[in-house]
């Protein structure tokens, strides 16, 4: 399978797949929420994960992650693989190394995953002829068949202001930036950094796995990467309260990462960011997949909540 054939198939991941009894976790527990509706984006699922022990005695903090059909049980993914984050979490949290913390798994809208993951700002600041050019190379691998229109604000609308206030309502949750964090990877990594950017009162901080700074799946003639730059330059967060994290590796989608990052790091660079509120690593050898994001995820865990 090639990567763009990979990606394709991470991003229809399953609204209609297997997974819609509870995922099996090793650890805690999963309290789902059916078709959380919303007014900006179709109702999906939510799966909150809390670590065992979890108490309304104590306060957590929040952990939002994108792709939520994926982050727990690879029986239920369609590539038998998973975050196996119950499993990451569970151990960092009895070794003392994090502060106790829930995850929120918010699912995909399957066939609107690009859409509702690639940042609008950026796309909206393209001229005409930029976005005819983005849009027949989405076209050219099937990603869309109408004219290509990402609906990301509208997306972080429903986080921010309807999902996050049922969350701070219904749980034993810190409700500040402080403790409050968002995660994903491939578009699940650009849609974080957005979050960051555009909503830098209510996040923290951001992890950002294997971004897919292309946007598409093209490299030449691609004006996305320069934009999403370009942004960034305009609208990173404030250092001394917020903290990023990046990575890639060099297989499969990953191939194509490594000059993109380069440029974001030396933006990060300019924009004040330091060792101690920002990484990016490199992974030779890794590859796009589950399965790499579960190896290093300890690491931007580690980095946020310690």
């Amino acid at each position: 399978m090639n990567s763009k054939s990979l990606f394709f198939l991470l991003t229809i991941l399953s609204v209609n797949s297997l997974a819609q009894s509870l995922p099996n976790v090793s650890s805690g527990s999963i309290n789902r929420i059916d078709n959380f509706q919303s007014k900006f984006v179709k109702t999906r699922n939510i799966d909150v994960w809390m670590p065992d022990g979890y108490s309304s005695a104590r306060k957590y903090n929040v952990l939002y992650m994108h792709d939520g059909q994926i982050l727990f049980d690879s029986a239920s993914t369609w590539n038998k693989q998973s975050w196996d984050v119950d499993d990451v979490a569970s151990k960092l949290m009895s070794e003392g190394k994090v502060q106790n913390f829930i995850v929120v798994g918010i699912w995909n809208g399957g066939k609107s995953r690009h859409s509702e993951y690639f940042p609008e700002k950026p796309f909206e600041s393209l001229n005409q002829q930029q976005k005819d050019t983005v849009n027949s190379q989405l076209q050219d691998v099937g990603r869309t068949t109408e004219v290509f229109q990402p609906v990301s604000d509208n997306y972080l609308k429903f986080l921010v202001a309807e999902l996050k206030p049922f969350i701070d309502e219904t749980y034993s949750v810190y409700t500040d930036r402080k403790h409050t964090f968002i995660a994903g990877s491939s578009m699940g990594g650009l849609i974080s950094m957005y979050a960051i950017c555009e909503y830098p009162e209510v996040f923290g901080g951001a992890v950002c796995m294997s971004t897919h700074w292309p946007g598409s799946f093209a490299v030449e003639n691609n004006p996305i990467p320069g934009a999403f730059v370009n942004y960034m330059k305009n609208n990173l967060p404030n250092p001394k309260n917020h903290k990023l994290y990046f990575d890639y590796g060099d297989q499969t989608l990953d191939a194509l990462y490594a000059p993109l990052q380069k440029e974001v790091d030396e933006v990060m660079k300019a924009k004040g960011y330091t060792q101690a509120n920002w990484i990016t690593k490199f992974f030779p050898g890794k590859d796009h997949s589950e399965k790499a994001w579960n190896e290093r995820l300890p690491i931007p865990l580690k980095f946020l909540l310690k």
